[in-house]
């Protein structure tokens, strides 16, 4: 399960300057584990070290974001995908939830603040499951023990009979 405090985040920006601006905005604002790709084709490479997070180009050389979204999603199928485009085409932005992403971000000049929330929100929702995973076996250790605890009680019920005034 992933780190919540500090998610490994992948950066897929084919544009060096932007790649390297989103990077200092994410570690300025303490998202430190982060690491930059520059091709789909990279990325893919390295998906074997399970990021929590990748957030990329819709339209990077080689290959399209969703494409990278279907191979990526095929080796590590809990990663979230954030798009950070420049193509402001609403079929592609639907297009791209369709295939799993978490979020479609246009360039803009809000555009990392948008990302850093959606990064927020993606780590609560990942705690909130985390909370409820231990809930649940919370819940059912506890039913465990209630059994067992019966079911010591019968034994010995049975094995003493006088001790348990039959």
């Amino acid at each position: 399960m992933q780190n919540t405090k500090n998610p490994l985040i992948f950066v897929v920006e084919d544009n060096q300057i932007y790649n390297k601006l989103v990077v200092s905005y994410l570690k300025t604002n303490k998202f430190t584990n982060v690491e930059a790709y520059l091709s789909g084709e990279d990325v893919l490479k390295n998906m074997h070290k399970n990021p929590a997070i990748v957030i990329q180009d819709y339209l990077l050389d080689g290959m399209t974001g969703i494409e990278v979204l279907i191979k990526a999603k095929k080796i590590c199928p809990n990663v979230e995908f954030i798009f950070l485009s420049g193509n402001d085409n609403i079929d592609i932005a639907i297009n791209s939830m369709k295939y799993g992403a978490y979020n479609y971000i246009v360039k803009d000049q809000m555009a990392l603040q948008k990302l850093v929330e959606k990064i927020h929100k993606i780590n609560s929702a990942v705690e909130i499951v985390k909370t409820k995973k231990r809930f649940k076996l919370g819940v059912t250790l506890f039913f465990i023990g209630i059994g067992i605890l019966v079911l010591i009680t019968i034994f010995l019920a049975i094995k003493y009979p006088l001790v348990f005034g039959m």
